[in-house]
């Protein structure tokens, strides 16, 4: 359970008023003091974070929110990241104290659950504080097509229905069902080259690599793993050639530059792109990047904190790189993290890192409120092929998102 990395964890997230009973309601759930309870209103600051095995589901991540009614500057600060929880949240579940009112505040979580996409499970919880609001239950089935639980969190009475509830409305397409098992067939041979520089974790290869890894073995294929400089040795060594070769994207030129032709070559990132992400998106921020100005302004964003190296990626090269094809004017801002702008229309493109660390949900709601704004996106993968000259070739592996792009070109 723990070894399941986070971005593949149904996200789980609880939503209500302060005192609703979130946390108590997540405690009994997990059958653990996960979160912190007072009767103190607004306990719960901000979203909390806490991956977990919930039965029958398996590994998930759950999320305390803070209460959507709270009050003055710093709660509405909490209340804006209560909200920005929503972009990652798989399935929502709404707490209703029975001693409260069904009003604005629900009302609003619930539109917003509805603009998004996003599967909600309702409960009234503190049914042995007081009686049933029937009237509450009523609303919620004539208005939002909503059957609510009644529960109580503190003793537990109705937790087990709402574990079979949570597991019953839980989106089956958290992700797409494989990352490169539909291009490999059983018994081919993929290459993967991982190049091992100083910005590679010391002892151990970053998550994409060993998704694809995976899955992969998963799909009875073969894999075979090597850095750039040993790629023509590792070539020589095969009987046949491989179905695949997938590198990372720093290292496209010189692996392009060592395979014949008539092998297959895509990156990470591009996997990803399709894997956790939507190719068509982006394929038309990859249009919008052909066609940058001198004083055009660039976003870009990066789903995790990480220590920069003086060659940074997304600081640095990138930078470079398009200032060299476009402008030196070219305009740039960066975010990392869970940030993600507001104000995305003063953009002209949005340049997004492979999102490893992101899950599914999180990444096409980026992607929705980029489209909103009317802003391309294009990710760093597929952004440093199309910079090099090698995005056509990149794609071949790939035949509708090939066609595609050969249209839009």
């Amino acid at each position: 359970m723990q070894d399941t990395p986070k971005g593949n964890r149904p996200h789980i997230a609880v939503f209500g008023r302060r005192n609703a009973g979130k946390s108590t309601l997540i405690n009994s759930l997990c059958n653990q003091e996960l979160a912190l309870v007072s009767k103190i209103p607004g306990t719960t600051t901000d979203p909390v974070y806490k991956a977990m095995e919930l039965l029958p589901l398996g590994p998930v991540m759950m999320i305390d929110t803070a209460g959507i009614d709270d009050s003055g500057d710093l709660g509405e600060m909490r209340v804006k990241k209560t909200y920005e929880v929503i972009r990652k949240t798989d399935l929502a579940v709404l707490v209703i104290d029975n001693q409260s009112e069904f009003g604005q505040y629900e009302k609003k979580l619930l539109d917003n659950f509805n603009k998004t996409n996003t599967p909600v499970v309702a409960v009234i919880n503190k049914i042995d504080l007081a009686p049933n609001k029937t009237e509450v239950v009523a609303k919620l089935k004539e208005e939002y097509d909503l059957q609510p639980l009644l529960l109580s969190a503190e003793s537990g009475q109705g937790i087990e229905e709402l574990r079979d509830k949570i597991a019953a409305e839980m989106p089956q397409d958290t992700e797409e069902a494989f990352i490169v098992g539909d291009i490999v067939n059983p018994g081919q041979t993929v290459v993967l080259v991982t190049p091992i520089d100083t910005a590679a974790p010391k002892g151990r290869l970053i998550l994409p690599q060993v998704q694809t890894i995976r899955d992969i073995l998963d799909h009875d294929g073969i894999s075979i793993i090597c850095k750039e400089t040993e790629l023509k040795a590792s070539l020589a060594a095969l009987k046949e050639k491989p179905k695949l070769v997938i590198t990372d994207s720093q290292a496209f030129m010189k692996v392009a530059a060592d395979l014949d032709e008539d092998i297959l070559l895509t990156g990470f990132s591009i996997l990803f792109a399709r894997y956790k992400g939507d190719l068509e998106i982006f394929l038309r921020g990859a249009k919008k990047l052909a066609e940058l100005k001198a004083d055009d302004k660039v976003l870009i964003a990066e789903a995790c904190t990480h220590r920069r190296q003086a060659d940074d990626i997304g600081t640095v090269k990138l930078p470079r790189w398009l200032r060299s094809k476009v402008g030196s004017s070219l305009e740039f801002d960066h975010v990392s993290g869970r940030e993600y702008p507001e104000n995305l229309s003063d953009y002209d493109l949005i340049l997004h890192c492979g999102s490893c660390m992101l899950n599914r949900k999180e990444l096409l709601s980026r992607l929705k409120e980029a489209e909103e704004a009317g802003v391309a996106v294009i990710n760093y993968g597929m952004a440093i092929a199309q910079l090099h000259g090698i995005l056509d070739r990149a794609l071949k592996a790939f035949p509708a998102a090939y066609q595609l792009w050969q249209q839009q070109k």
